[in-house]
């Protein structure tokens, strides 16, 4: 690229992806990076400190006379909304511009109840969590739903699962509060992307795999979110297992590794083997206690898991499957089952190097992987450049009204 290729390119939303990845920390730094002259970095700078992304901080090394001044990415600067909706718990939270959690509440409610209870519920809590926060500081809105998403539309796609919330186009009922960007996506790519950035960020293939009420995995391929071409990407917990027995699940299908290895499959098969379970807990007490049929149970659910997981490994190769939810940190059993069958039966080139892991941040992921998924949109260079252009055109419309 030449400098005067470079230069065109490096607009105020290219500085500031240069500042915040640290690759240009003082003006002369943009200047040699970007090929700009001293007037047009110090033009883009100075839009950026009004907007209030970039601060300066006096105390860079100096290499003799005058210091000069560093500059940093304002992750005070403004904040996201986020939430991580579960089949069953969800966690709303506000995040800095760095996708640090400054505040967040977990509450219990059922998704199934639909888009008319769960969203005003949402949105009520994240005004309280906001406080004293002037709305004018929510930059804007990530959350992650246990459903298909159609990623682009933001709309729910699931038949069966969330039938109440199928068709369902979640952006504009959160903009009518809070006119933001705002997207939406499936729980489990939200999982994968905080897992990736906060545990891995080393690594460019990655799969998580949630198993928990349900089965469902995040794909990251090279650094990115697999989505597919209409968001249906990661899918796994419909894909069906051999010898299943014929369990009818939710998607239509018959013998979906969902319908026959989730938690709600586990705590139905154990409670009509006689077992008084209602809940994981509960399973898990019994594993604890040596209940031999229990742990054939989980050890089966895990074969079962691992069979599926096989085959995606050997299709998409990735360099480590990590393993969150209720049940992959309940079970060792389960874990251990999983391990077993994906090492016997993908390729001995795909599993090399491949590691198989439990979550390093838990439910911590969600709300992560929200944060940076709304962070990586509102704050691209495009994303930048459009709100600098909207806000020059709004003050000259002004002006001119004056």
């Amino acid at each position: 690229m030449t400098r005067r290729t470079a230069a065109a390119l490096a607009t105020s939303g290219e500085v500031l992806r240069l500042i915040r990845t640290g690759e240009a920390v003082t003006r002369s730094d943009l200047g040699r990076v970007t090929g700009l002259s001293r007037p047009a970095v110090q033009v883009r700078v100075g839009e950026l400190l009004e907007r209030g992304l970039v601060v300066e901080c006096a105390d860079a090394p100096s290499t003799g006379g005058r210091p000069p001044v560093r500059l940093e990415f304002n992750a005070g600067g403004g904040v996201v909304l986020v939430a991580a909706l579960g089949a069953s718990r969800t966690r709303v939270a506000v995040c800095d511009l760095a996708g640090r959690e400054l505040a967040g509440q977990d509450f219990a409610i059922d998704v199934e109840q639909g888009p008319d209870v769960v969203l005003p519920l949402v949105m009520d809590t994240w005004d309280e969590l906001l406080a004293d926060w002037p709305r004018a500081v929510v930059k804007g809105v990530g959350m992650g739903v246990p459903a298909t998403v159609e990623f682009a539309q933001g709309r729910t796609e699931s038949a069966r699962v969330m039938a109440s919330w199928t068709g369902v186009v979640i952006p504009p009922l959160i903009r009518a509060r809070f006119p933001v960007p705002v997207l939406v996506d499936n729980d489990v790519n939200v999982l994968a992307i905080g897992e990736h950035r906060g545990a891995y960020p080393e690594l460019g293939d990655l799969m998580f795999v949630k198993v928990s009420t349900r089965i469902g995995a995040g794909v990251i391929a090279g650094g990115e979110i697999l989505r597919g071409a209409l968001g249906a990407a990661g899918e796994i917990g419909h894909i069906p297992v051999r010898d299943g027995g014929g369990v009818l699940c939710r998607c239509g299908n018959i013998d979906c590794v969902d319908s026959v290895a989730s938690g709600t499959a586990l705590l139905r098969d154990l409670r009509a083997a006689g077992k008084d379970v209602k809940t994981i807990a509960d399973v898990t007490a019994l594993v604890r206690a040596g209940d031999a049929e229990t742990m054939a149970t989980v050890r089966e659910a895990g074969r079962r898991i691992g069979e599926v997981l096989a085959t995606a490994v050997n299709i998409l190769n990735p360099s480590v499957v990590v393993l969150g939810g209720d049940m992959a940190e309940a079970f060792g059993p389960l874990v251990s089952s999983i391990r077993e069958v994906v090492y016997r039966r993908s390729t001995a080139l795909a599993t090399r190097r491949l590691r198989i892991e439990p979550s390093r941040l838990g439910a911590a992921a969600g709300i992560s992987g929200c944060a940076v998924m709304v962070l990586d949109h509102v704050l691209s260079p495009d994303a930048v450049d459009a709100a600098m252009t909207g806000r020059a055109v709004r003050e000259i419309k002004k002006s001119a009204m004056a």
